[in-house]
């Protein structure tokens, strides 16, 4: 099955829902729908993950001002086609966006045990560094 590789502007809200349920992130309720158109918007850059059908089955984005730092996250592929190397390019392609948009700086907070994975795309983990979270 092709997949097609492009930036993401606005997307059907339930594709967006069905990546995130399947990354385990979706908690319902009309402010998260609300938040959808935004968070597509408001991110540096989308990367989508298209089928032949043209319906969304992986994503990420880029959180940077544009011209310093800039971090990955939200990286989700359906279940069904998770292996198939869909989310490490989306990865690719979402590095390769800072890096010829000159950000030095391009950053992603992994979930234990998947650091190899990263790592096989060029990341290394912050030895002496933290990821926090403020409570609320």
């Amino acid at each position: 099955m092709p997949i097609i590789y492009e930036r993401v502007t606005e997307a059907p809200e339930q594709q967006i829902v069905d990546l995130y349920t399947a990354g385990g992130w979706w908690q319902e309720s009309p402010e998260a729908r609300a938040a959808i158109p935004l968070m597509l918007t408001g991110s540096f850059c989308v990367m989508g993950a298209r089928n032949s059908e043209g319906r969304l089955v992986g994503m990420g984005r880029v959180i940077s001002d544009g011209c310093s730092d800039a971090y990955i996250q939200d990286v989700v592929v359906l279940t069904e086609l998770r292996g198939k190397g869909i989310g490490a390019e989306i990865i690719k392609r979402l590095a390769q966006y800072c890096v010829e948009r000159k950000i030095s700086w391009v950053g992603l907070v992994a979930e234990p045990g998947v650091e190899a994975f990263y790592e096989r795309l060029g990341f290394s983990c912050m030895k002496g560094y933290q990821p926090m979270l403020l409570k609320q």
